[in-house]
């Protein structure tokens, strides 16, 4: 059970270009933020100093995650990657409540904002920047499946609508409605909140190890139903840990068949769910037909 190399290579790429883009854009924001004194823009630059942080943990849990599966983890290491989603929810709602304590201020104790142009030129750039990470780590999604790139990109999604926010935030700023700018704030940080929450639910779905969707599970059954010689198939558990889908499920074959033949159409089955799910890691446990229709019957 492994990771094919061109899967581990993309998870390397999107997580140091995540890590590349977080520090760029730490500097800029940083740089910007001392000029203006916006809250909008310390609700960016907090945010994307907690990428960082988010971006150099998940760096390490998909490193440690495409370890191969050694004799005390025989089921791989891919949970390091909802580990390390877990705590990009808990850094992200950390910053959430930051950047309202000081838009709550700003709204108490208005100041002017200087350098607003400057700051804008900085959201546009981030922008720019924050839009190429995501469109790289969409293709590894889509290719890897990953859950720590998935939650990476969920909140690079958010910082994206976030940066968005600042920019319109600092425009009207520098027209005259600088109260706005802390009103703003109060909103970013409400949307953050709600993405560090959803982050959490995913994590926390792969980490107590529930079922993949209905409809992948019913499709699996047909998948092994559809296989000559099998008479039905039941008790199909699913998990998820890491790239890998662990999938087992119990076949019913006539009774008279040999070890060797339902060996074989056990083997035929698992090789017809791993094609249509390639991620997919597939146990499969012959029964004789006559058997469980007694285990029914009692």
């Amino acid at each position: 059970m492994t990771t094919s190399p061109e899967h581990a290579r993309l998870l390397r790429l999107a997580t140091r270009a995540s890590v590349a883009v977080a520090c760029t854009l730490i500097i800029a924001k940083a740089i910007a933020w001392w000029l203006s004194g916006s809250v909008s823009m310390l609700a960016g630059l907090t945010d994307s100093a907690l990428d960082g942080i988010a971006s150099l943990l998940n760096l390490l849990a998909v490193h440690y995650a495409l370890r191969p599966a050694d004799d005390d983890h025989r089921y791989g290491h891919g949970k390091a990657e909802s580990l390390a989603g877990m705590a990009q929810a808990l850094f992200i709602g950390g910053s959430a409540l930051l950047i309202a304590l000081q838009a709550y201020e700003r709204l108490k104790n208005p100041e002017p904002l200087g350098a607003p142009w400057l700051s804008i030129g900085v959201i546009v750039f981030s922008l720019v920047l924050t839009a190429a990470l995501l469109m790289l780590q969409h293709r590894v999604i889509k290719q890897t499946g990953s859950n720590a790139v998935r939650a990476d990109s969920l909140h690079y999604r958010s910082d994206l609508l976030l940066n968005g926010s600042i920019l319109i935030a600092l425009v009207l700023a520098g027209l005259g409605f600088e109260q706005l700018d802390a009103w703003f704030g109060l909103g970013i940080a409400a949307y953050i909140l709600w993405s560090a929450i959803q982050i959490a639910r995913e994590s926390f779905s792969v980490l107590m190890d529930e079922e993949l969707p209905a409809d992948v599970s019913q499709h699996m059954l047909e998948l092994a139903c559809g296989v000559p010689g099998v008479l039905g198939a039941h008790d199909l558990r699913t998990r998820i840990s890491g790239n890998h889908w662990f999938v087992q499920l119990h076949l019913e074959l006539p009774g008279e068949l040999t070890l060797s033949v339902a060996h074989g159409i056990s083997d035929q089955a698992a090789d017809a769910i791993h094609k249509a799910y390639p991620r997919a890691e597939v146990l499969v446990h012959a029964d004789p037909q006559e058997v469980v229709k007694t285990a029914r019957a009692q």
